[in-house]
């Protein structure tokens, strides 16, 4: 049979469910991008993309996991604004508003639940 012909069977390579998830968690290195990772195991990014929404795979159950402050940086000059507490109508401290990038903007005023206000971040940041 003649190299490249289109009657030449393809070969499909089998990932182990350990493969998978060893292959997600270097994804999540420092500086590591998904496509150096495809590269280096030749694969295709995509498939990659695949597994990591797969919670199955996913490093350290990710859809799973708690909530985490993140650093940021802002532009030099720029200059943050104090957060505001005011009382609630009933009497207790707290405000936070939080504003994503996709345009959505997230008020709590009052006694809240911090796991509440997570659970509504982690829907509104995949959205």
């Amino acid at each position: 049979m003649v190299a490249g012909s289109s009657k030449e069977r393809r070969r499909y390579r089998r990932w182990s469910a350990e493969a998978k998830r060893a292959i997600c968690l270097e994804t999540r290195a420092p500086g590591v991008s998904v496509a150096q990772v495809a590269q280096l195991h030749s694969l295709n990014a995509n498939l990659i993309f695949k597994w990591l929404r797969d919670p199955r795979f996913a490093p350290g159950g990710m859809l799973e996991a708690a909530p985490v402050f993140l650093p940021v940086q802002l532009p030099d000059g720029e200059v943050p604004m104090a957060p505001s507490v005011v009382p609630s109508e009933s009497g207790s401290l707290g405000r936070v508003e939080i504003v994503l990038a996709g345009g959505h903007r997230l008020n709590v005023q009052g006694a809240f639940d911090g796991d509440a206000v997570a659970r509504l971040l982690a829907v509104l940041v995949r959205s």
